[in-house]
């Protein structure tokens, strides 16, 4: 068998209209101040989903020290971004809404309530899970979770990114994908129904098909203690004919542009992945060489699920630890399996805090 593992979600990006308020908008609801990384270069090797074109962008990964998957915020550079030109509705096709890790909804609710308007009532999941939506300042979806998970305390009622969620058109080809591909092999819930607690959304008086999807084991690898637990949910409308969110735009146009998980073995991914008819469509490297990031390097790669949603895979090898000093740390000459120490984030959380920027 193929060695390779999926070990969480990396990050989920955010295309944006103006990187500086989406990165303050971030910090302020969610404290994702922990900068990763940070790039402004050009896209050289996304040509399928660029227009046959390189692009100049702008992007970075923050992230939460509680726990949690990043936030990868990216605006083109010298591209005018095109917003979607329709009003995204439940269960259209592609990530319709990003999940966050809340360690007290009743309370976050209220704190966010306060400072920002676009903020759902208090609901749950088909599970009972409690839960609200909030629209972030181009009318993303971010679905806080009632979740016990904590990496390091920041004293914060939210951590980062819990999951994705993806409209889809054939629900049994879609899952067995996800199970297949990605390791969610566990149903937490299917149902079918009217469901309350997108009432923030268009379209949530409609009749959908969800399906709940986690792995059954805990992921591991280097980063599996910060990225945390992770899920998918899947989508299906029973009532209308669900519209591509992505149409006739390029990636990285605002919205949730992909799914980025971190593995280890990608040559052995980029096998199996071919094997089961879902071939690379994107390969940063793809005689083995090591594509640099600005501030980081490593190997990146692209599939698509049944209805054309962007899956990203990341292999780290090389990431800041304190740039100033030039400490960096080589994931190649550890064990991949095995999960960086706390203090390492600590350290990064110290030295590379995002700050507000000027809008």
């Amino acid at each position: 068998m193929d060695n390779f593992t999926i070990n969480g979600i990396q990050q989920v990006g955010v295309g944006t209209e103006n990187f500086n308020k989406s990165w303050n908008w971030l910090i302020e609801m969610f404290g994702a101040d922990l900068k990763i990384l940070e790039d402004d270069t050009v896209a050289e090797r996304m040509l399928p989903y660029t227009g046959g074109q390189p692009q100049q962008r702008h992007a970075s990964i923050n992230a939460n020290l509680q726990g949690g998957g990043g936030f990868e915020i990216w605006q083109y550079s010298k591209r005018k971004p095109v917003p979607v030109g329709f009003e995204i509705s439940v269960g259209d096709l592609g990530v319709f809404a990003a999940k966050v890790h809340c360690r007290d909804i009743a309370a976050f609710h209220q704190e966010i309530s306060a400072k920002w308007k676009d903020v759902g009532a208090v609901s749950a999941l088909p599970d009972g899970t409690p839960c609200f939506c909030v629209k972030d300042l181009y009318g993303n979806c971010f679905q806080l979770v009632q979740s016990d998970y904590l990496y390091i305390e920041q004293g914060r009622l939210t951590g980062g990114i819990a999951g994705a969620v993806a409209g889809v058109t054939d629900m049994e080809r879609s899952i067995a994908f996800y199970k297949e591909i990605l390791g969610y092999d566990t149903v937490v819930y299917d149902r079918t129904g009217v469901f309350d607690d997108w009432a923030l959304l268009p379209g949530a008086d409609g009749r959908f098909r969800r399906v709940l999807l986690r792995p059954a084991q805990p992921r591991t690898g280097a980063f599996s203690g910060l990225l945390g637990p992770d899920c998918i949910e899947l989508v299906q409308a029973l009532d209308r004919t669900p519209r591509k969110i992505f149409e006739g735009r390029y990636w990285g146009d605002p919205g949730f542009i992909q799914i980025c998980y971190d593995v280890t073995g990608m040559q052995a991914l980029g096998r199996f992945c071919a094997a089961k008819g879902h071939p690379f469509t994107v390969d940063s490297c793809p005689d083995g060489e090591q594509f640099d990031m600005g501030e980081a390097s490593g190997h990146f790669t692209y599939i698509e699920d049944p209805d054309g949603t962007l899956i990203e895979f990341v292999e780290t090898h090389k990431i800041p630890v304190i740039k100033k000093l030039g400490w960096y740390l080589d994931m190649r000459k550890r064990d991949p399996r095995k999960p960086l120490p706390k203090f390492l984030f600590r350290m990064m959380g110290l030295v590379s805090r995002g700050q507000k920027r000027p809008e």
